[in-house]
């Protein structure tokens, strides 16, 4: 396996720290990885440790204001610095991989932020997956929210700790315990932030019957943080006839590292495979090549 790592430039010219792991031989698709608030790139190992070896080439970056990205914790000042981000990571990889199948995967936040670039920007993409989107209702405190919703106009910097417990991102406790160590992970959002997300959730739901991409939803029926609910309605409101979803009674929102994630990379894996059938296999990026994106 090979890892490279570097910096691209996002939206209005800002350098946004990214990670990809190639496989040594052929590789049969790019699959690009958009994590949740306050994750980072690095938080997806069991994800590439499983893809790779099967000849997936995995790509992620660390969203402004996040990880190694720079930016004030959880803020942004409109949802467009997210879509342009994704947008300018993607065609940057597609610079390098144009021939190969893309499949476009987010977590949580980054769900939202995938599926609002899906319905806008289809083109290219073959498959969506989203991992316990946040689609509707959050667990963060109403007093919070509210607050937010205030003081985005006048203080749109003014941030706040979520509130999330520690234990609510998976069953296991090594994995909580190692989040909580984390000094890439943060629990902030702005009072902008807040705002552009739930504006952003309105347009996708009203969009959705517009998604014409294939998707795979899938989410933990045991989800503290993005409720699965959120995700039954979505996903039933959604008219393009390619769709899977897939719910875990127990598991938590980190579905990736929760106990029993095996479960959720075969479903998974046996989807993206199924979207692969008659796709040509892509050829492995030289050592130059990978020099080049650093």
């Amino acid at each position: 396996m090979k890892h490279n790592q570097g910096t691209f430039q996002g939206f209005g010219g800002l350098n946004l720290y990214y990670q990809s792991w190639h496989p040594v031989e052929l590789t049969q698709a790019v699959v690009v990885v958009v994590h949740g608030l306050g994750g980072h790139s690095g938080l997806f190992d069991h994800v590439v440790q499983y893809l790779v070896p099967q000849g997936y080439e995995v790509y992620a970056f660390d969203l402004r204001g996040h990880g190694r990205s720079p930016g004030q914790r959880g803020h942004i000042n409109t949802w467009t610095e997210f879509r342009g981000d994704l947008r300018a990571f993607l065609q940057w990889i597609r610079e390098q991989r144009s021939r190969c199948p893309c499949f476009l995967w987010g977590h949580s936040l980054g769900g939202t932020i995938v599926l609002d670039y899906a319905l806008r920007f289809p083109d290219d993409l073959q498959g969506l997956i989203v991992t316990a989107p946040a689609l509707g209702r959050v667990c963060i405190s109403p007093c919070k929210l509210l607050l937010g919703r205030l003081l985005s106009r006048v203080f749109p910097r003014f941030s706040l700790r979520l509130g999330l417990k520690n234990d609510v991102c998976s069953r296991d406790p090594s994995v909580c315990e190692a989040f909580l160590l984390d000094p890439l992970r943060h629990e902030y959002g702005s009072a902008r932030l807040a705002t552009e997300f739930f504006a952003t959730v309105s347009w996708i739901q009203t969009h959705t019957s517009d998604l014409k991409v294939p998707l795979l939803t899938l989410h933990g029926g045991a989800d503290q943080v993005t409720l699965p609910e959120a995700s039954r309605a979505f996903f039933q409101q959604v008219t393009f006839p390619d769709k899977e979803y897939y719910e875990y009674p127990e598991h938590y929102h980190d579905l990736y590292v929760d106990l029993n994630y095996q479960t959720v990379f075969s479903d998974f894996g046996n989807w993206l495979e199924r979207h692969l059938e008659g796709s040509a296999t892509c050829h492995p990026l030289s050592l130059c090549e990978l020099w080049v994106g650093e």
